[in-house]
């Protein structure tokens, strides 16, 4: 039996409704998302997020405590999205070498569509309590997690050599910085590739790794 879905997250409500809290935060962090950008964590107030997300103040303190809890909450759905495009790849595909290379395309497709909420997450997790900062980094090692677990289903399926563990968990970490460098470097490489051209050949690199 799987474990109950903690539709809060951890963060406090005072609604018990379930549908209700998942309507209204995704409300909240649609705007958030966009005032953060804009704005940074800082000069957001609560009084804009509530505004931009059709609530008054008073109302949208029922379901979050802080602009923290805003901030994670926002954290938490910029890596469920990334972890739910990843693995709806993996469940459309069988065993290959060639799905891994479609899951470090897809990986970094999302990473290039959500470039300003990653670079988010890293310019702002550091205002987070300690926490939710701590959620934040095991939600990055879980991707991570996905890269590594796959690689290693390669392994024992005879489609890619023997490796040492501990460096099938350093490729798992390179693809996923590999896509957030795109994040952070495209003001340079965008002059001279594209999110292909940088893919293909971030892909072809880390396939060499794995056939060493």
């Amino acid at each position: 039996m799987n474990d109950p879905v903690d539709i809060t997250k951890g963060v406090p409500t005072q609604i018990k409704n379930v549908t209700l809290i998942e309507k209204r935060r995704r409300q909240i962090i649609e705007a958030a998302v966009h005032l953060f950008i804009e704005k940074g964590f800082h000069k957001t107030t609560t009084r804009q997020i509530a505004a931009g997300a059709g609530l008054a103040s008073g109302s949208m303190y029922e379901y979050v405590e802080s602009k923290e809890d805003i901030l994670y909450l926002v954290c938490v759905a910029i890596h469920d999205e990334m972890e739910k495009s990843i693995n709806e790849v993996l469940e459309k595909a069988g065993q290959s070498t060639h799905v891994l290379e479609d899951v470090i395309r897809e990986y970094f497709m999302v990473c290039h569509r959500m470039s300003d909420h990653i670079l988010l997450i890293y310019q702002e997790a550091k205002s987070l309590p300690d926490q939710w900062r701590r959620r934040v980094l095991e939600n990055e090692v879980r991707i991570t997690g996905i890269f590594g677990d796959y690689i290693r289903n390669l392994i024992r399926a005879g489609l890619l050599p023997a490796l040492d563990d501990g460096i099938v968990d350093m490729v798992a970490h390179n693809i996923t910085v590999m896509g957030h460098m795109w994040t952070f470097r495209r003001w340079a490489l965008g002059n001279r590739y594209t999110i292909e051209d940088y893919t293909a050949v971030q892909t072809e690199f880390i396939k060499g790794i794995l056939k060493k």
